[in-house]
């Protein structure tokens, strides 16, 4: 099964979107957008970006910095690894849950680069 971009709209009028994988895993969340038409622009930005994108991890001692895009690994507040995809413009264009394990965030990452490029996208009415 493929992988697919859920449209919601959010409490205060705004839409996100949700990159499930084959699965109905969650493995990316979008900021909240003001219109749809921004959200789905949003997304084309996750499908151009994160093909491209490099992985620059921020949790390794003196790490390399890396170009935009980029997938930015990082250490959250409570311990977990999470990463961020970044545009080329170094605008954020969405984020990961937290892991506890790096390796499965860089896997989540595998997993955006591998579904968002042909993900299908779905209106998901409240």
């Amino acid at each position: 099964m493929a992988g697919k971009f859920v449209i919601k709209p959010t409490k205060n009028n705004g839409f996100k979107f949700d990159l499930k994988a084959g699965n109905g895993e969650t493995i990316l969340t979008s900021e909240v957008y003001t219109t749809l038409k921004s959200c789905k622009a949003g997304i084309a930005s996750v499908k151009k970006n994160a093909p491209a994108a490099a992985i620059e991890d921020q949790t390794a001692e003196g790490f390399e910095v890396k170009k935009h895009p980029q997938f930015e690994v990082y250490t959250d507040n409570a311990g977990e690894t999470r990463f961020r995809l970044k545009a080329k413009n170094g605008q954020n264009i969405g984020h990961s849950e937290g892991y506890k394990a790096k390796k499965s965030a860089l896997n989540g990452i595998e997993s955006v680069v591998k579904n968002a490029p042909d993900a299908e996208i779905v209106l998901k009415e409240d």
